[in-house]
Formats: structure tokens, C-alpha cells, sequence
């Protein structure tokens, strides 16, 4: 991948045309001032028709123990992101994107335990592609029950890219792939050419409402 530090003129507006270009920012460390583009030679993305629910992950959903959110608490789910040993979400990035929260170009999705805080997903949103930043965890599947909704939501508010920046062995196992840095390339270009609002609809009643429609978009396939 390829490593640039960044300019120290670096601002939101600045940060939009770097993912418009197809390269993100990243840090060493919490307390690490610096910061660097990346630009990996082989790219993440979770295919929206193509979101790999389980049987234990649909039980999940189904029991409804967690309640989602749209950007009720962006804060708390950048620190979560960050909440760990090692991290590449730096001071600075957080308020970077914090920045760009307050101009609605950045977003989160919160996993609720009642009134807990558990799991959730931040990203960008820039034409009809959402760039997701990081996500967390505080109770089992609280993340996958964060990315179902997310998928679900993206799917009908109009996305048609959800780049992920690298694959885990958690997001290959709900369907995420690795594409070359041309393939993805051009992903982009299309989702760049299209708008999507976020905000378009509200989030699914429930997790069956999520298994409902990821059902009927796999047998559409």
C-alpha cells in the first residue's frame, strides 16, 4: 500500500477528495500526531447484494435483544472504534471526522443493550458510496447486527458501494471480498457518478425486517 504523510493544511473538504480519489487516512497510534494516505493494492468492499447472514447471526436478529440507531450518539461510537489496545484512530482523525459529522458527510450506526452502548459502525458517505471507517464491539454479534442493519439501510436509501478498506476473516465471513486497486477503482467512479441520501428512510423496525429483505434480494440472485 502506499504511504503519504499528510499536509499540514489538511481540512474536511481536503479529506472528501482523497476517498473521492480512492485513498483514506490512518495514524500509528492514538497519541501519534502524524497521519498518512493509504492506498491498498488490494481493496475491501461488502457486495450490498450479497450480505452473508448466518443461522447464529440470524438468530440474532430474530430475538431483537439489540435496537439500532442512526446518528444518535457519533461520538461515542468513534471512541468505541478506538477503545483498544492498538488503533490507527488518532486524536486528530477523530476530530477530522468529527468535522465531517457536523457537515453530514460522515455517519454512524449504534447497536443499543436498553440503554448500553454496544457495538456499533462509523463511515463517509460521498455520492452513492459509503466508506466505512471502523466499528466495535461490546457484546457478541453486536457488530454483525451493526453491518446487517447498515447493509439493509444502504440498500434502500440508494448506495451502491460499501468499501471497506481490507478484508477481515470477520467481514469475509458476512460476504466482504478483496478487488484489485483498478477493479475497485472503477466501482468508485460508478458510485461517484450517482447520489444517495442516508437519511432518505428510517432504519428497519426490527432484525426480521432485515432478514426479510437480505431473503428476497438473495433470491432475486
Amino acid at each position: 500500500m502506499a504511504h503519504d504523510t499528510f499536509p499540514p493544511e489538511l481540512t474536511p473538504e481536503l479529506l472528501l477528495r482523497a476517498y473521492a480519489a480512492g485513498v483514506f487516512p490512518m495514524s500509528d497510534a492514538r497519541d501519534d500526531p502524524d497521519l498518512f494516505w493509504v492506498d491498498p493494492r488490494r481493496r475491501g468492499i461488502l457486495p450490498l447484494d450479497r450480505f452473508h447472514i448466518s443461522r447464529s447471526l440470524a438468530r440474532t436478529l430474530r430475538r431483537d435483544r439489540f435496537h439500532a440507531s442512526l446518528n444518535a450518539d457519533f461520538a461515542g461510537v468513534v471512541k468505541g472504534c478506538a477503545d483498544r489496545e492498538e488503533t490507527w484512530i488518532s486524536h486528530q482523525i477523530e476530530a477530522l471526522y468529527t468535522d465531517l459529522h457536523h457537515r453530514g458527510a460522515a455517519h454512524s450506526l449504534e447497536i443499543w443493550d436498553d440503554d448500553a452502548l454496544v457495538g456499533g459502525v462509523y463511515g463517509v458517505t460521498l455520492g452513492a458510496a459509503f466508506f466505512g471507517e471502523s466499528m466495535f464491539s461490546r457484546r457478541t454479534d453486536a457488530s454483525k447486527v451493526a453491518l446487517a442493519y447498515l447493509v439493509d439501510h444502504l440498500n434502500r436509501t440508494g448506495f451502491r458501494l460499501f468499501d471497506t478498506q481490507f478484508i477481515t476473516p470477520h467481514l469475509a465471513s458476512l460476504g466482504g471480498q478483496d478487488i484489485s486497486r483498478a477493479a475497485y477503482r472503477a466501482r468508485l467512479a460508478q458510485a461517484l457518478e450517482h447520489d444517495a441520501d442516508i437519511a432518505a428512510a428510517p432504519l428497519a423496525a426490527s432484525g426480521q425486517a432485515v432478514i426479510q429483505r437480505n431473503t428476497q434480494m438473495s433470491y432475486r440472485e
